[in-house]
């Protein structure tokens, strides 16, 4: 599976944006999928996360309430829908999939069971 993400931009704090993660080789409904994101000199960390075949959503503590992540299977993409941006959300953002093994995690050293990063998508927050 190939995951790209994008829909990244410069947006003023309290703004919205959403992100997508396009799959291609394999429905997006057969892994889990989880978004994540990197700051300068920070490590890289799970926000947000999908089950396979409908499972249930997870959120980090910092984005909960204000970050929604949807699957369209007509799709195949994964989005990522943020609202209430805060400038310490300014982060390149990635998504990727658990292959279908390991289940949604989020928070620092996640991503470990993650793979088929693709390029990710900055989204910068101003105050």
């Amino acid at each position: 599976v190939q995951l790209q993400a994008s829909g990244g931009g410069l947006v003023q704090s309290g703004g919205s944006l959403r992100l997508s993660c396009a799959a291609s080789g394999s429905p997006v409904d057969t892994y889990a999928v989880g978004w994540f994101r990197q700051a300068p000199g920070k490590q890289r960390e799970g926000v947000s996360c999908v089950e396979k075949h409908d499972g249930p959503t997870y959120y980090d503590n910092a984005v909960k309430g204000r970050f929604t992540i949807s699957r369209d299977k007509a799709n195949n993409t994964v989005y990522l829908q943020m609202s209430d941006l805060k400038p310490e959300d300014t982060a390149v953002y990635y998504c990727a999939t658990d292959g279908g093994y390991n289940g949604c995690c989020t928070g620092i050293g996640c991503y470990l069971l993650f793979g088929s990063w693709g390029q990710g998508t900055l989204v910068t927050v101003s105050s």
